[in-house]
């Protein structure tokens, strides 16, 4: 897990959002979600978000035979969040590796969005958001995942990659399970991504 970092560029805005961000005039990315703006720029996630960190879930080599030879590209799975409730998946290709990297991190900043945290257990309660309110399930290709509230204190009882994804979003304790071809890192993260995405605080928005 790293600090969010894409290459430096000047921001000139192109949509009204935009405007509305580089103006001062939004101040928050919960006003985005709670109007119903659409993010199509990701430099306004950068802006209101700059605690945002990232990390590279997977890459791997494409090859794909053509009349011309065998054409060589990477596949980047990039997640991105703050670890206090907001949280994005992207994925995309290109000829380098980092290229791949930054367009798929540039994706899941489009792709973000805000997580209702809680304690949902009734073991605990707490009261506290260190967990999600209910149990919720996810898919991603032929994969399938359980996310169930845990207690204070347990952790997270997951495998490597939806521990990591998890921590990102801000879940500190919580049990999984998770059923298919875990192994394909596209469709785990997806499938986790897809989960959260049923704890969307503003789901009645978007």
């Amino acid at each position: 897990m790293r600090p969010l970092s894409l290459e430096e560029k000047p921001w000139t805005p192109k949509t009204k959002l935009g405007l509305l961000v580089a103006t001062g005039r939004i101040t928050s990315m919960e006003e985005i979600f709670e109007n119903g703006y659409r993010i199509r720029e990701p430099e306004i996630v950068e802006k209101l978000l700059p605690e945002l960190k990232s990390i590279v879930v997977g890459a791997k080599i494409i090859q794909k035979k053509t009349d011309a030879g065998n054409l060589t590209r990477f596949n980047a799975v990039v997640a991105v969040g703050d670890q206090h409730g907001w949280f994005g998946i992207g994925m995309d290709k290109a000829p380098r590796v980092r290229l791949a990297i930054e367009k798929a991190t540039r994706k899941a900043l489009l792709n973000i969005i805000p997580i209702k945290l809680g304690c949902g257990n009734w073991e605990c309660r707490c009261g506290r958001p260190h967990s999600i309110p209910y149990k919720v399930v996810g898919k991603g290709g032929a994969v399938t995942i359980e996310i169930i509230p845990g207690p204070r204190g347990l952790g997270l009882v997951a495998g490597e990659t939806v521990k990591r994804l998890l921590e990102l979003a801000g879940i500190k304790d919580a049990w999984t399970r998770t059923y298919g071809p875990t192994s394909t890192i596209s469709s785990i993260s997806y499938a986790v991504y897809d989960a959260l995405r049923k704890l969307h605080a503003y789901s009645g928005v978007r």
